[in-house]
C-alpha cells in the first residue's frame, strides 16, 4: 500500500480508502460487511469513510463492529455531518446543536473516543459558517477529532473555511468530491484552490459508480444487481449510462490491459495520478472487489497512456466547475 500525507498535516492515509456508502448496513449483511473490511485490511488500507446518514447511521454502527479490536493508532476513521438523520427541525444542517450532537452520536455508533477526520457532508448556506466553524474548532479541541475537512464545497467556500479555521487554530485539511476520468469537474478550480490552501482530495466514485468496470455495455441490459439497478445508486449512475459513454469506456480495455490492469484498476489508477488527491474511496460488496481494486495503489501510468486515455474520454467527460457540489 501507498500512504500519503493528507494536506499540509503530519496525518498519512492510505492512497485508497475503503467506504460504505450504499453498502454496510443496506446492502450487505454484517457478516460480509466485516469480511470486506478484513480483506482491506489485509490489503493494507488503513484509512476508512464514512458517514451519519448513511443507511440512517446503521453504517457507521456495522463499520464500528468491523474495526472492533483493531489497535485505534494504526487506522484513519471519518465521518461526516449535514444531511438529515431524523424529523426533527434540528436533525440536519450545519448548525451548532446538530454538529454537537451528530458527533457524540458518531462516536457512540462507531464505539470510537474520537475520529482522525470530521467533514461538512456539504455546506450549509442555511448557517452562518462562523457558527459552524466556531463548532468544529470546539470538538477539536474537545478531542472527537484530529482535523476537519468538507466536501463538495466550491472554491469560494473552501476559502473561507479555510482562513476561518486557521484563525480559530484548527487545520481544514480535506475535500470529499466526486472525481473520476467521466466527472473531472474539480480540475479547473477546486484542485488549484486546495493546492494553494494546503488541502488534498479524498474522492469518491473514482470508478464512476461501477461504470468505468467495463461492465455496461451500450445497448445492453442492465447486470443483474448491479449499482444501476438498485433505488439509491441509480440516480448517481444516471448521468454515465449512454452510449456514447459506454462505447468509449469500452475503448479503454485495451488501454488497460496494456499495464496488465483491470478496467476498474485503470480508474483508480488514473485519479490517483492527480497529486493533489490523497486517497481515493473504493467501496465493496464482496471481499474480492477489495482486492482487485487495491492493487491500482502505487501504480505510474506513463504519460503516454494517460494521453490516450484522454483521447478517448475527454470528449464525453464532464468537466465544467460549475456542476462542483451538484
Amino acid at each position: 500500500m501507498e500512504f500519503r500525507r493528507l494536506g499540509r498535516s503530519g496525518l498519512n492515509v492510505s492512497a485508497i480508502s475503503y467506504g460504505n456508502w450504499l453498502t454496510h448496513g443496506s446492502q450487505i449483511e454484517q457478516e460480509m460487511a466485516e469480511r470486506c473490511v478484513a480483506a482491506a485490511l489485509d490489503a493494507g488500507i488503513t484509512t476508512f469513510d464514512t458517514a451519519d446518514v448513511y443507511a440512517n447511521g446503521a453504517a457507521e454502527i456495522a463499520l464500528g463492529k468491523a474495526l472492533k479490536g483493531q489497535p485505534r493508532h494504526q487506522i484513519e476513521v471519518f465521518t461526516k455531518v449535514f444531511f438529515p438523520v431524523g424529523p426533527g427541525q434540528n436533525d440536519r444542517g450545519l448548525g451548532r446543536k446538530h454538529i454537537m450532537e451528530s458527533i457524540d452520536l458518531s462516536l457512540r455508533r462507531l464505539q470510537m473516543d474520537y475520529v482522525d477526520l470530521y467533514q461538512a457532508h456539504r455546506y450549509d448556506d442555511s448557517v452562518p459558517l462562523e457558527e459552524t466553524m466556531q463548532a468544529f474548532a470546539d470538538i477539536v479541541r474537545a478531542g472527537k477529532a484530529h482535523y476537519i475537512g468538507v466536501s463538495e464545497w466550491t472554491p469560494a467556500q473552501l476559502r473561507a473555511g479555510h482562513a476561518m479555521a486557521r484563525d480559530l487554530g484548527i487545520s481544514l485539511i480535506g475535500s470529499q468530491p466526486q472525481y473520476s476520468m467521466l466527472w473531472r469537474v474539480i480540475e479547473p478550480e477546486v484542485v488549484p484552490t486546495c493546492e494553494e490552501l494546503g488541502i488534498s482530495q479524498i474522492v469518491w466514485s473514482p470508478i464512476a459508480q461501477g461504470v468505468l468496470t467495463g461492465k455496461y455495455l451500450p445497448g445492453g441490459e442492465l447486470p443483474s444487481g448491479s449499482r444501476a439497478t438498485t433505488e439509491n445508486g441509480s440516480g448517481f449512475i444516471a448521468k454515465f449510462m449512454r452510449d456514447d459513454v459506454l462505447e468509449r469506456v469500452q475503448q479503454l480495455k485495451p488501454l488497460a490491459a496494456e499495464v496488465d490492469l483491470s478496467l476498474a484498476q485503470l480508474a483508480v489508477a488514473w485519479v490517483l495520478q492527480n497529486r493533489n488527491v490523497a486517497s481515493a474511496i473504493i467501496g465493496a460488496s464482496r471481499p474480492e472487489q477489495v482486492i482487485e481494486n487495491v492493487k491500482a495503489a502505487g501504480v505510474v501510468l506513463p504519460e503516454d497512456l494517460m494521453r490516450r486515455i484522454d483521447a478517448i474520454i475527454a470528449p464525453v467527460a464532464e468537466g465544467s466547475p460549475a456542476l462542483v457540489a451538484k
